[in-house]
């Protein structure tokens, strides 16, 4: 990222900026123009035109309504346009790619005069690029789409793409044959990988960034058709597709044995047809876990005629893209089933990695 040098102003120069179409503040030594902003603030304009903040340093009234990481959105980044003369900031500005110095903020194994027997300097390493990533690639995205409900920039997908780290979130495996993981420098660990994902600080966000493939993926790795794992796996590992784990019904909950969506074989034996529904969905294609005649089976589904997916408004976030899924007699080939016929039940307990539907 480049850095800019900001245009220094004094308190008496700042405080000319004092009517609605001219407002600028001071939050703690720095200067913020909100003349645009005014008409978007939560509280109206007139909180904005008191006398101890228009055109003042209302440091002291911005912190005792507002934590600090709010002026870190982008959204309110861009409002910065300067720095007061001969003063500086108090209030920590966080530095990309650090470590926090707060009590307790980061794991032991992170904290500096700490030892552990089970990280190494290779762990330390992959730390690092995993935390500049998420800094300089995630986390403006991330505090954005939690702003408009919008599921992550595709940029985002693209750029965890780039150095595979849609691939490394699945743990060690074939699927990370052939591939340059983060420039070859370092070794992967899926687990340092999710403590710095969540360093966004945006739950929903962080279940969007392809969680569902952390689940509904494997399934079809361990046990897909050597054809269909070309079809899939690559797109979604480029992050291109998405794809989830579909367990949950209104009816049964997470109950596997409970299902009630079904999929049963055309006459010919060459295609499931599937009806149901699924609930609390979050992502989508769908490795689902289907009752059938010889029991629980579970089965790759694209999307296509007669798959509908509706938005669940959840109290924690719409940028996870949560989802009412509902299977009107969908047409599957039975080359996407993964696993044998009525196995599901192993593919399921192995792996909790998969979308089931009850057969008959």
């Amino acid at each position: 990222m480049v850095a800019t040098t900001l245009k220094e102003f004094t308190l008496e120069e700042v405080a000319q900026h004092n009517t609605p179409d001219d407002l600028w503040v001071v939050i703690d030594a720095k200067v913020y123009n909100l003349s645009r902003f005014k008409d978007l603030h939560p509280g109206g304009l007139a909180v904005l035109l008191d006398e101890e903040v228009a055109g003042q340093d209302a440091t002291e009234a911005f912190y005792g309504l507002h934590r600090h990481e709010v002026l870190e959105r982008p959204q309110y980044k861009r409002l910065h346009i300067g720095t007061i003369q001969g003063q500086e900031s108090v209030i920590y500005d966080h530095v990309v790619g650090e470590i926090s110095q707060v009590p307790y903020a980061e794991p032991t194994w992170l904290t500096p005069g700490y030892f552990s027997p089970y990280y190494s300097d290779n762990h330390r390493g992959f730390q690092k690029v995993v935390r500049r990533f998420v800094d300089e690639v995630m986390y403006d995205d991330a505090q954005a789409r939690e702003e408009d409900g919008k599921r992550p920039s595709q940029y985002v997908f693209d750029k965890m793409a780039e150095i595979n780290l849609h691939a490394m979130r699945l743990g060690p495996g074939k699927h990370l044959q052939g591939r340059t993981l983060v420039g070859g420098l370092v070794k992967p660990e899926e687990l340092i990988i999710t403590q710095e994902l969540v360093r966004c600080r945006q739950r929903g966000y962080g279940d969007a960034m392809l969680g569902g493939k952390v689940i509904g993926l494997p399934p079809v790795l361990n046990f897909g058709s050597e054809e269909l794992k070309a079809k899939v796996v690559p797109e979604v590992l480029a992050g291109k597709k998405f794809i989830c784990l579909a367990i949950s019904e209104a009816m049964a909950g997470s109950d596997v044995m409970g299902l009630q969506t079904t999929a049963k074989l055309t006459e010919d034996g060459k295609e499931w047809i599937i009806n149901g529904s699924k609930k609390w969905i979050t992502n989508a294609t769908f490795t689902v876990g289907c009752k059938t005649d010889d029991g629980l089976t579970v089965i790759l589904v694209e999307r296509g005629p007669g798959v509908e997916t509706r938005q669940i408004k959840t109290s924690y976030s719409s940028t996870a893209g949560t989802a009412y899924v509902t299977f009107d007699d969908v047409h599957v080939p039975v080359g996407n089933t993964l696993g044998k016929v009525g196995g599901g039940i192993f593919v399921i307990l192995r792996y909790v990695f998969v979308v089931v539907f009850p057969t008959d």
